[in-house]
């Protein structure tokens, strides 16, 4: 049951956090969990090479992310939503710092939340200062931050918006199980925010644990898109997308879409209109009926960003953190 007394949190945010990456790559350290994470040769992977050097390769693979990134923050102002872009880390190598999400996560009630991450490379990324940017020179309400990273002592992972999915109307935050994602993180969050767990196992193609649920799963305002197929028990299948579907149309995706990031979306709002952000990847994935379904929801707006889909594993929906703080009133 939700607690009515609950700040009333919209579905969707005019306002995202992204991270331009200064020096991206492929992770070694996350791809044995990352199965949408290539392995690409001449890229220096990891949290940096003994002798600090970069090939022309890593480089120009580091520039054309770079790119990517500057096109969807263009698209995404463009389309009317306010894009906070802040530089990446000069200093130690952050490969996937150009995915926020995973790190934070901001909320209706004034509250931001830190996560627990895997990798010990991305525990680096956290930048809580960016919080305070985003108070004292955007004009945010920061009421109470919610830290969660002591959980890393524990083996307990929770990587924010990528290990779960909200229905942020309804209290709930859907997350398939992975080495990413533990219930007793989860069940933490819930309790701290106010949302009810709904957790299940979902896998790829090859039969591998999904890392991330936002790769599955995507919650609009009225559409859901979601790979029912990854749930491969069938009554908890069932009892997820009787969930999901009760108030929204279900955009139903096959696991080769999947692995083309079409679960990778998000829907934001320009002023009163609905945005969804999605990858040229991702829209070339999909049939006329889904494109069109899509579309019925919101204007489409699209990002090549197929090398840090190929590098990092991750794709448009991965790179955006939500602002959904109050602004402050003068």
């Amino acid at each position: 049951m939700v607690d009515q007394r609950l700040t009333p949190e919209p579905q969707t945010s005019d306002a995202v956090l992204m991270i331009r990456p200064a020096r991206f790559a492929a992770n070694v350290e996350t791809a044995a969990s990352n199965r949408f994470q290539g392995t690409i040769e001449g890229s220096n992977s990891g949290s940096g090479s003994s002798s600090g050097a970069r090939t022309a390769a890593a480089d120009e693979i580091a520039a054309r992310a770079a790119r990517e990134f500057d096109a969807l923050a263009a698209a995404l102002a463009a389309a009317g939503v306010t894009v906070h872009a802040f530089a990446g880390s000069r200093g130690a190598a952050l490969p996937d710092e150009v995915f926020p999400n995973n790190w934070v996560s901001f909320h209706a009630d004034g509250t931001a939340v830190l996560y627990p991450m895997l990798a010990p490379s991305r525990r680096r990324e956290r930048r809580p200062e960016l919080l305070e940017e985003l108070r004292r020179r955007h004009g945010y309400r920061l009421a109470r931050v919610v830290d969660l990273t002591r959980l890393e002592e524990r083996g307990q992972y929770l990587e924010g918006t990528g290990s779960f999915v909200l229905d942020r109307v309804g209290r709930i935050a859907y997350a398939c199980r992975s080495p990413r994602t533990h219930d007793a993180a989860l069940a933490e969050f819930g309790r701290d925010l106010g949302y009810e767990p709904c957790t299940f196992d979902a896998a790829d193609r090859d039969g591998h644990a999904i890392y991330h649920t936002n790769v599955l799963l995507s919650i609009g305002t009225r559409f859901v898109a979601f790979c029912t197929e990854a749930v491969r028990d069938v009554a908890e299948r069932r009892r997820v997308v009787e969930r999901l579907s009760a108030e929204r149309e279900l955009i139903d995706l096959s696991l080769e879409q999947l692995h083309s990031f079409a679960g990778n979306v998000l829907e934001l709002r320009a002023g009163d209109s609905p945005v969804i952000a999605l990858s040229a990847t991702a829209l070339a994935s999909l049939d006329a009926a889904q494109r069109r379904a899509l579309e019925a929801h919101g204007e489409l707006v699209v990002a090549d960003v197929r090398t840090i889909e190929a590098h990092g594993g991750g794709s448009v929906r991965c790179m955006l953190a939500e602002v959904a703080l109050p602004k402050t009133v003068d």
